[in-house]
């Protein structure tokens, strides 16, 4: 190795005058062998001290940073303290009635249909009235034959009266006989005696009459409250009757009818909860049928019974607004808004 160097010094020579020149190279070829020559120095170098290699790799590597410490878990948020209560119930109405006749008849005539809103008083539908028409004619006709028979006696009375009068005058003046004057004061109470049996008669008649008419306004059935009709019972030509006769062939209802405004929640909390509920309460209520419509209530009332079975307590939630989309029936969720006080004891 020492010798290659010396040669290579010498190419790097400046002749002198009177020596020879000597051959010249190239230049690339003095390159090439200028890079082999350091790449064996490396290699020698690296040969000679075994201790680098094995320490380069066996270098101590810079203390890493501490592990940061775990964060601390935050306390659990109390879910349904913050939120408030929640129960699930359904939407009821406190007026609803099936609409029925009070006496047995055929129906003639429906006027009503699903949805339809309805007054109070309204026909909702007619019964066959054709007997019960007849019995009030008969009744008005007994009315006019009392009133014949009492103006009849009514009229022999005040001339029996006359008679008496007179005959009475005549006895005075010994004109007329003491069994006259007791004759004209008989017939005279006979007549009076009748007179009262036909005004009873008459007011008889005038009942009787007021019972038919009674009867026959019962052929129309009617609605008792404002509301909507939700079913349909009864068509035409079936039978209806205030009780279940007949089996299965006759109806006891021809629709129902809700009012709408008596429309509430009911819903059932667990007795161990109840403390919580009081009575006023904010109430946010959200239907299943529309579950991103929050609907501001309220508690009406806490039912003061328990149900044994299942353990809960009954609850009547009265919505701050009405709407036509809250209908009978339907499922509900409603969620009991606490104030602090009620928050710090639940805590």
């Amino acid at each position: 190795m020492a010798d290659e160097r010396t040669e290579l010094l010498k190419t790097l020579t400046i002749a002198r005058d009177g020596e020879a020149t000597p051959r010249r190279r190239r230049p690339w070829s003095g390159l090439a062998v200028a890079v082999l020559s350091l790449a064996l120095g490396v290699v020698a170098t690296l040969w000679l001290v075994p201790g680098l290699t094995s320490g380069r790799g066996e270098q101590a590597q810079a203390p890493s940073a501490p592990p940061a410490a775990p964060a601390e878990p935050r306390p659990a948020a109390v879910t349904e303290s913050r939120a408030g209560l929640s129960a699930s119930g359904y939407v009821v109405a406190r007026r609803k009635a099936t609409v029925a006749a009070e006496i047995t008849g055929k129906v003639v005539e429906t006027m009503i249909e699903e949805g339809m809103v309805v007054e109070m008083g309204q026909v909702v539908a007619r019964l066959d009235s054709v007997l019960a028409e007849a019995d009030l004619a008969l009744a008005r006709s007994r009315i006019a034959a009392a009133e014949g028979a009492l103006n009849a006696i009514a009229a022999d009375r005040r001339d029996a009266e006359r008679i008496f009068q007179r005959a009475q005058a005549l006895s005075q003046k010994n004109f007329a006989s003491e069994a006259d004057l007791t004759k004209a004061e008989a017939r005279l109470g006979v007549l009076e005696a009748q007179l009262a049996q036909a005004k009873a008669q008459l007011e008889t008649a005038r009942l009787d009459a007021q019972r038919n008419s009674a009867v026959l306004d019962k052929h129309s059935i009617r609605a008792p409250f404002s509301g909507v009709v939700i079913e349909r019972s009864a068509q035409p030509g079936e039978m209806i009757s205030p009780l279940s006769a007949g089996g299965g062939f006759t109806r006891t209802g021809v629709c129902t009818i809700v009012d709408m405004d008596s429309i509430e929640v009911e819903v059932d909390v667990n007795e161990a909860f109840i403390g919580r509920v009081r009575a006023g309460g904010a109430v946010a209520a959200n239907l299943d049928a529309y579950p991103d419509w929050t609907i501001p209530a309220y508690v009406i009332a806490i039912v003061p019974t328990a149900n044994r079975d299942k353990a809960t307590v009954r609850v009547r939630i009265g919505f701050r607004q009405k709407d036509p989309r809250i209908l009978p029936d339907m499922a509900v969720k409603v969620r009991f808004h606490e104030d602090g006080a009620g928050l710090a004891a639940a805590r």
